[in-house]
């Protein structure tokens, strides 16, 4: 193993994972925290602009880095000037010709949207930011190949504290659009200022023909895999902006943020501390199916009861909390995608140690035949069932599941089923704890939510303490010993 030993990979692991995860709770308790504020000031169609905009600036960032950084993470050997030089040169060519092109297609956006001038300068507010955040590329796979991820999240919390205060303080006086504008100018400033007082790096420019080709060979292909995935998402929410109103819109990313919300505070940290793990082990067939077998488990002992939880608890929450009985619509796409990102929790770190192992090119066969299905299934669906399609469609897709896991086993010896069943039954007892609390005793407040919520995640904690005893033991012994 290059650079680090595999105690020093198990250790920095677990350390990054639960570093990530405490410190991403901070993170998110600020993000949907501050979001449940914005919905109660904002309506559904401002939501909408914002939604749609933002995927307009998500579709052209896949276009500013052709997979070199994830090449330089994946990289075996010690990383070099001239792979860092290079890297942060062809990036920057990229990122500001898009940029320059991107400014001059503002007023074509705008119109073809019917954006006001509002809605125009926030998509020159996110063109900037899109700059800046390119700005801190090197600094950030620095920190990801020592797997020091404690200092990376510094960063993410800092500009998510200054995105949301300068958001809910605006909304809240009557501003709408502006409210994002003003928010996305603060968040690129400050993420950039603590980026690099945390990691510093001296910009250096120069291209190494030879470091280049070396770094495309990889990068290239996991870049197409995610331009791919973004011709999935971002550029179907961008013709969706055509199909449907902002509205509807809003009603989709309202259901979509809430129900990731495992998501984004669990599988993110463990998939960016496992990816360059992975890569690590990436010799080692035997290694790499243990490396899972933790993964798997991790998620599913935190992702599952915090779906569940959800399920049960958001449609009395809806009718509980004032002025927000106006988002009842996105109950039941919110249903459908809290099901399809528990799927995507387990199916992300698949396709992780397939990118880690070098197999890009099967992730990218994976990447089109969903890109492909999504299309078609949404196309398909929206004049039958209306944007409630949207989220069926993920559901659909997230079945693929198995056909990962299929492909995975090739080149892992893990074992899904018995890494998730202690977690499952746990939740499913949740489930009908927290369910059958509820029915007995309808909530009259908020704070009466409190009580099935809490029971039902004691069930489920002493199920998986019970069924998983030895496990959690080891997972401490190595937290306690990783001095």
């Amino acid at each position: 193993m290059s650079e680090l030993t595999i105690q020093t990979i198990k250790t920095r692991s677990l350390e990054g994972i639960i570093a990530l995860i405490s410190r991403t709770l901070i993170l998110q308790i600020i993000a949907f925290g501050s979001t449940f504020l914005l919905t109660i000031y904002l309506t559904p169609s401002v939501f909408g602009v914002y939604y749609v905009v933002s995927a307009f600036v998500n579709f052209l960032a896949y276009f500013s880095d052709v997979g070199l950084a994830a090449a330089l993470i994946q990289k075996k050997e010690m990383l070099t000037r001239e792979d860092l030089a290079t890297t942060f040169t062809i990036q920057q060519i990229l990122v500001v010709t898009i940029s320059f092109v991107s400014v001059l297609l503002v007023p074509v956006v705008g119109s073809w949207y019917g954006l006001g001038w509002e809605g125009k300068n926030l998509l020159y507010a996110l063109i900037g930011s899109f700059f800046l955040s390119s700005l801190k590329t090197i600094p950030s796979v620095i920190l990801e190949r020592k797997l020091e991820f404690s200092k990376l999240v510094i960063p993410q919390i800092a500009e998510t504290a200054a995105f949301y205060a300068i958001a809910v303080l605006m909304a809240s006086r009557g501003i709408e659009i502006a409210s994002f504008t003003y928010a996305v100018i603060a968040r690129g400033i400050v993420g950039l200022i603590v980026m690099y007082s945390i990691s510093p790096w001296k910009i250096t420019f120069g291209i190494s023909v030879q470091v280049a080709k070396k770094l495309m060979a990889f990068g290239v292909p996991f870049q197409l895999n995610s331009i791919l995935a973004l011709m999935k998402d971002d550029l179907m929410t961008i013709i969706l902006g055509k199909i449907l109103p902002f509205t509807a819109l809003g009603y989709l990313g309202w259901a979509k943020k809430w129900a990731e919300v495992p998501l984004r505070l669990i599988m993110d940290s463990m998939i960016r501390v496992t990816f360059p793990a992975f890569s690590r082990m990436q010799t080692s067939k035997e290694l790499l199916g243990k490396a899972l077998n933790r993964t798997f488990f991790g998620l599913a002992a935190t992702v599952l009861p915090i779906s569940v939880a959800m399920m049960v608890l958001i449609h009395p929450l809806v009718f509980l909390i004032p002025k927000y009985s106006k988002w009842e619509p996105a109950l039941i796409p919110f249903y459908l995608f809290v099901i399809a990102s528990a799927f995507a929790a387990f199916t992300t770190p698949l396709t992780n140690v397939l990118n880690a192992i070098g197999k890009i090119k099967i992730t990218l066969g994976l990447m089109v035949a969903w890109t492909v299905a999504t299309w078609i299934l949404n196309l398909t669906l929206i004049p039958l069932i209306g944007f409630v399609a949207v989220a069926a469609t993920a559901v659909i897709l997230a079945l693929s599941f198995f056909v990962v896991m299929f492909l995975v086993r090739k080149y892992a010896d893990f074992s899904v089923w018995n890494s998730i069943r202690i977690p499952l039954l746990g939740a499913l007892i949740q489930l009908g704890i927290t369910w059958g609390i509820l029915y007995l005793f309808p909530p009259e407040i908020i704070l009466h939510l409190i009580i099935p919520g809490t029971v039902g995640f004691i069930g489920y904690s002493v199920i998986l303490y019970l069924g998983e005893k030895n496990r959690i033991i080891e997972l401490y012994r190595v937290w306690k010993d990783r001095k």
